[in-house]
């Protein structure tokens, strides 16, 4: 499957920040959406700002545009904003983007458990997110921090447990 870009990406003046305090929050809307579509089409969990401006998203060859860091930093405060980035470091120079949120993913991995009867069953992490089983669900491959984070928001729910299994970590479904 390719990437669908949005039509904004062909209009040079979108790769510039617009001065109109309307005009540019509907830009950041878009560049948002666009970051987020783009990480969950090439399933980026963690971005460097300075790679990203390289990255196509931010750079398109076809009109000679990419956005500055300055740009690319101001988008990333957007959606940290909203919930869909954290900083990994205090220079903010890299970060964990999140373009579906821990608890929306513990609601995907609890219908699967649910839909295929394994409530009341154990399974590592790797079991998750690597296993077999799991192979054509869009869970798989997800990065160790995100499944975390999503089995504790299950465990919040009370529907999950996780638990210790020799040095590695595993989860028991309620």
């Amino acid at each position: 499957m390719s990437f669908e870009w949005p039509w904004q990406y062909n209009f040079p003046p979108f790769f510039t920040l617009q001065p109109n305090v309307n005009t540019r929050q509907k830009q950041l809307t878009a560049w948002c959406s666009l970051a987020l579509s783009y990480c969950r089409h090439q399933k980026l969990y963690t971005l460097d700002v300075m790679e990203a401006q390289e990255s196509p998203v931010f750079n398109n060859k076809k009109i000679q545009r990419k956005l500055s860091t300055d740009t690319i930093q101001v988008i990333f405060e957007e959606l940290r904003k909203k919930g869909n980035l954290e900083w990994i470091d205090k220079n903010k120079t890299r970060c964990l983007i999140m373009w579906r949120r821990p608890e929306e993913w513990g609601k995907i991995i609890y219908q699967w458990v649910s839909k295929n009867g394994m409530t009341n069953s154990v399974f590592t992490l790797y079991e998750l997110s690597n296993g077999d089983d799991t192979e054509n669900e869009e869970f798989h491959g997800l990065e160790d921090w995100m499944l975390l984070r999503s089995l504790q928001a299950l465990q919040l729910e009370r529907k999950a447990e996780i638990i210790t299994l020799d040095d590695s970590k595993g989860v028991k479904f309620f």
